[in-house]
């Protein structure tokens, strides 16, 4: 193994901090100032005459509780294999949301936490995040299909036949994985996987399921307030199904963090334009959901990114060995 010379690695420890950061803010930048889709001056109109201190608190705070429980997630799972107060959680997640800003589905999300704990747990580390998003993901799906045949029902967009092809589809699938959770591949199987999870005790699962549910209502209906104040008189259950579709649909494609606003927003315009939503209020409460919910905890996590302990750092802990635990 080469030696690298303690002050090469601390300036190189420097030159990727200054990277992930700067190239964040680069990326945010550029999708707000370049995005020719936002009209700024009918948002500044509408916002002069809808703006309220008290509505405005109230989406930031739905932010915040957004964010917070995600903190709280990690926390609870993190318990697992080392014990952590919510401000070490916070920094945590805040610094890998930042590092995994501008990497595909954001797997250096996955890197940035596994840099806080000893090389022997990374494997561990990865695993609890896949947890952690897994459970977000599985609920998004649940909630979104349940919206997209209610939205279905009122609105056609998919016929009987394309939905009973599909779930046809998914119970085949269901079942050719439970016939071959035995086979193994490079060590690892279906089966193996449901034993590991199945370590973890029930009781921080049970917590974890929780958690997601809150943060996946506090999030979707964050998104749903944003259509009240924008002056859209829809019925509640239609915004809601409309927005659980959406979520769904967009987070079913493969995409970058900093593009998160763009796929959603793209996905969205398709669906309120069904309902007769004007097309630049749907892309300016997309941005406003990026800029609010992953913009504005991606600056605080900058400074934490900068402040890193470098010598947590091992040069044998890579972002390809984080990729490789993942598609294991």
């Amino acid at each position: 193994m080469i030696s690298i010379p303690h002050k090469t690695k601390q300036f190189l420890v420097l030159l990727i901090k200054l990277l992930i950061v700067g190239g964040a803010f680069y990326f945010i930048y550029n999708q707000l100032a370049n995005n020719d889709k936002l009209d700024w001056q009918k948002f500044i109109v509408l916002f002069q005459k809808n703006q309220s201190v008290l509505g405005i608190t109230f989406i930031l705070v739905l932010s915040v509780m957004n964010r917070y429980f995600e903190i709280l997630k990690w926390h609870n799972l993190v318990q697992y294999i080392q014990k952590i107060n919510i401000a070490e959680a916070t920094k945590q997640v805040l610094a890998a949301l930042t590092a995994g800003l501008f990497t595909p589905n954001g797997v250096g999300e996955y890197a940035g936490k596994a840099l806080y704990y000893d090389k022997k747990d990374t494997k561990k580390v990865v695993f609890l995040n896949l947890i952690c998003n897994g459970i977000q993901m599985v609920l998004t799906v649940i909630f979104g299909v349940f919206g997209l045949l209610y939205f279905n029902t009122k609105y056609a967009v998919i016929t009987s036949q394309t939905v009973a092809i599909v779930f046809g589809a998914l119970l085949l699938l269901f079942i050719l994985l439970f016939f071959v959770k035995k086979i193994t591949l490079k060590g690892y199987s279906i089966e193996k996987l449901i034993h590991k999870i199945n370590e973890i005790p029930k009781s921080i699962h049970q917590k974890n399921i929780f958690l997601g549910i809150c943060r996946y209502t506090v999030f979707s209906h964050q998104y749903y307030f944003l259509f009240l104040a924008f002056d859209v008189d829809l019925p509640y259950l239609t915004l809601i199904a409309t927005i659980s579709s959406v979520y769904f649909l967009a987070s079913s494609l493969p995409t970058f963090q900093f593009l998160d606003f763009a796929v959603k927003g793209s996905v969205a315009v398709y669906f309120f334009g069904i309902l007769g939503v004007n097309e630049w209020i749907v892309i300016f409460i997309s941005t406003l959901m990026w800029f609010l919910n992953v913009v504005l905890p991606v600056i605080i996590g900058s400074y934490y990114v900068l402040n890193f302990k470098s010598n947590k750092i091992t040069t044998s802990t890579s972002l390809s060995e984080i990729n490789l635990t993942i598609k294991k």
